[in-house]
């Protein structure tokens, strides 16, 4: 009987122990609920974090260079040469001391580059600024800062096929090869002389339209882009004309290991004129077009129309990757009396048009020295010529208006690029410059006869020597 009062009693406690128990493990189960819960917020807000981050693409690249430049060694393979520097300068600045005409060694920061994109369905958008030693107030290049955004646009791909888009902001212009084609990829150290005159920052402000054939579709190796474009570079647009800048492109691969592609191109566009007299070309000189000066010349547009051939070809080999790209431009171009370089706007509009019929390209043959070895040999051939109307003696005749700017000039360059690692390349070129001569533009001497400016009766000493390495990221 004592027995099971004993089991009833240790029953009866064993009850009262859960049943006071109960509240406690309910505590419990659902304090821990709770830290389950904060974990998984955090844990999502993690995760939403890094999905917003993976929408933004950080990418740039750096270019440090050493630069040797002969006495003559212009803007254009030899850039951002000052004319109150020391570059070929035959007198000191503020000095009546001569030096001769010497080459000019230096360092420098080529391109320092830095690009955010940043994705959301089909619409993207890009800033890409250009960051060199130079620094932002400084003056040394006209019309602009030194710091300064490269692009700076939105892309809107069409949601079926992914082919084709709509792109507006400031951005490359569609015209031919290498005015797209990136600096960090291209093996020369500059872009065509042709293309850096009459494609002054290779970008414009804009709107363009893409249109490609869906990737299943057998029209899908044809690209064509255009669209309207300011046509004043990385600068505010100062008329409400619009240039119309297109290409038709078409690209082919042979297996996989040859490719196949090209374009033509189209520029149409005009020039604000706000003076009354506008020269043309006839009987190798500048004549008033009509045979006088007119009001119907002010607020009209001077034409400004290129059309381009452009031409790529690869192909893999036991010898390495082969590469050609040619690429060919004519056209009419408005310029100034001392100006068919460097096309600005701003510059031209301030006083007479000269029209000139211009062309010029260039050919590039790059060739991997073998497949293991990181070595690529280069060479290049470009040419401009500012005015296919005049040549040789005819330039700077007396009253023919013709001058400087008006002579062709030719660049042969060679090199070697050493691709160190998949970020790093180290490059070393040599650029060799040949230009028109006429004996109306003679050296120019001093009493002593020693040369203190360098003419075009003979080929100028304007040779310049590139090592550059590029770091990309």
């Amino acid at each position: 009987m004592k027995n099971k009062w004993s089991v009833l009693g240790g029953g009866i406690f064993f009850l009262i122990n859960v049943c006071l128990s109960i509240p406690v493990f309910a505590q419990v189960q659902e304090s821990e609920l709770i830290k389950i819960d904060a974990l998984e917020q955090k844990t999502e807000l993690l995760q939403n974090a890094v999905s917003a981050l993976q929408k933004f693409r950080v990418s740039g690249y750096i270019q440090t260079q050493y630069q040797y430049g002969e006495a003559a060694a212009d803007g254009v393979n030899f850039r951002f040469r000052r004319a109150n520097s020391y570059e070929g300068d035959a007198y000191y600045p503020g000095t009546d001391d001569y030096k001769g005409l010497d080459g000019f060694s230096r360092f420098g920061i080529r391109r320092g580059r830095f690009r955010l994109a940043y994705e959301e369905g089909i619409v993207s958008g890009v800033v890409q600024i250009d960051v060199t030693e130079r620094g932002i107030n400084n003056t040394s290049i006209p019309g602009r800062n030194v710091v300064m955004f490269r692009d700076f646009f939105l892309n809107i791909s069409d949601p079926w096929f992914g082919t084709s888009a709509f792109r507006a902001g400031l951005f490359p212009r569609p015209f031919g090869h290498e005015v797209s084609f990136s600096s960090a990829r291209r093996e020369s150290p500059e872009r065509s002389r042709i293309i850096q005159s009459i494609f002054p920052d290779e970008r414009d402000l804009g709107a363009m339209l893409v249109l490609q054939a869906a990737g299943s579709s057998n029209w899908n190796f044809l690209r064509l882009e255009g669209g309207l474009f300011a046509g004043n570079g990385i600068r505010p647009q100062i008329s409400s004309r619009m240039d119309f800048i297109g290409r038709l492109s078409a690209t082919r691969s042979f297996g996989h290991n040859t490719s196949l592609s090209g374009g033509l191109s189209l520029y149409w566009g005009g020039v604000l004129q706000t003076d009354s007299s506008r020269y043309i070309m006839e009987n190798n000189q500048f004549v008033l077009e009509g045979g006088e000066r007119s009001r119907k010349y002010i607020g009209s547009y001077a034409k400004r129309q290129y059309v381009g051939v452009d031409f790529q070809y690869s192909q893999r080999t036991s010898a390495g990757l082969t590469q050609l790209r040619a690429e060919y431009i004519f056209g009419e171009h408005p310029g100034d009396a001392l100006s068919a370089y460097n096309f600005i706007l701003n510059d031209i509009t301030s006083g007479p048009v000269y029209m000139r019929k211009i062309e010029g390209g260039y050919v590039v043959f790059v060739q991997d020295l073998g497949q293991k070895i990181p070595l690529s040999a280069i060479a290049k051939y470009d040419w401009y010529n500012p005015n296919i109307d005049v040549s040789g003696n005819e330039i700077a005749a007396v009253n023919s208006g013709t001058g400087v700017n008006d002579i062709a000039i030719s660049t042969v360059g060679f090199g070697l690029l050493w691709r160190i690692n998949p970020a790093l390349n180290l490059t070393a070129y040599y650029d060799i410059v040949s230009n028109e001569t006429t004996v109306n533009l003679p050296d120019t001497r001093d009493l002593n006869n020693n040369i203190i400016a360098y003419g075009y009766e003979k080929n100028r000493p304007d040779n310049v020597f590139t090592l550059r390495l590029q770091y990309r990221f």
